[in-house]
């Protein structure tokens, strides 16, 4: 390698190096500006493919009426409460309701929909930066901090379960850093399934005793959600996709 190649190498690390340092409080586009994420998991307990997470919805339990996981996950994860949108299309939806009809049979079932947690996600494919990216446990986040808010992702994926962030934001969570100008999307709680909990929706499901959500590792074969998959049949949204996600319905 010439001396200018390696000087350019030794500008180019010095420059990252420095910009990691100061993304927690720094302006990463214009009007763009995030709060500094708590750590979820210590540097020293490594993420593993060891566990894959997964959640599955009973859709012959979960009320049309009920809204609870959406609500539980907004109040997690800080989203919707404080926004001020133009428009309905511009609101940020983590998870939300959707009803689906048999058009011959006239069969309704209401569900949650939320980011599926491929194994093979289209978003990460087709994003330029990185930011959009698969942890080792099948868990799909955005890094916020790298996102240049482009929404390929968006139109990538066949469940329409991003956001872009349209307005300024106020009061962030630190365990949910978000920005003007970035994407967000369900992250399974990760900050509770690092610390051995369980994500918010399937909690609150629990507590209005619905228990349509079940969340556990898929790789265990003695875990509920394991059990319950090989109970029972269920099926993957848009199987024909091939992208084996880690969010299973029972009951459509």
């Amino acid at each position: 390698m010439s001396d200018t190649s390696n000087r350019i190498d030794s500008s180019r690390r010095a420059f990252l190096n420095k910009a990691g340092a100061a993304a927690g409080a720094a302006a990463i586009a214009p009007g763009v500006f995030l709060t500094t994420p708590a750590v979820a998991r210590p540097a020293d307990q490594p993420v593993t493919s060891d566990k894959r997470w997964g959640i599955l919805v009973d859709t012959n339990k979960c009320a049309s009426n009920c809204d609870a996981c959406v609500t539980a996950c907004k109040d997690e994860n800080g989203w919707g409460s404080t926004e001020h949108h133009s428009s309905q299309e511009q609101q940020s939806q983590w998870i939300r309701k959707v009803e689906i009809r048999n058009k011959s049979t006239g069969f309704v079932a209401t569900l949650p929909l939320m980011c599926q947690h491929c194994e093979h996600p289209p978003c990460v494919d087709v994003c330029p930066t990185g930011a959009s990216f698969k942890r080792a446990d099948g868990i799909v986040l955005v890094d916020k901090h790298i996102c240049i808010g482009c929404r390929y992702c968006m139109m990538a994926c066949p469940y329409k379960a991003r956001s872009f962030i349209h307005e300024d934001l106020e009061d962030q969570l630190p365990w949910a850093p978000r920005g003007k100008g970035t994407v967000e999307s369900c992250t399974m709680c990760v900050q509770r399934v690092d610390n051995d909990g369980t994500p918010a929706c399937v909690e609150a499901c629990s507590a209005e005793n619905h228990n349509a959500l079940v969340f556990g590792d898929l790789n265990d074969e003695n875990s509920e959600i394991s059990r319950e998959l090989a109970r029972a049949e269920s099926i993957e949204l848009r199987a024909d996709l091939a992208l084996n996600t880690g969010v299973r319905y029972r009951g459509i």
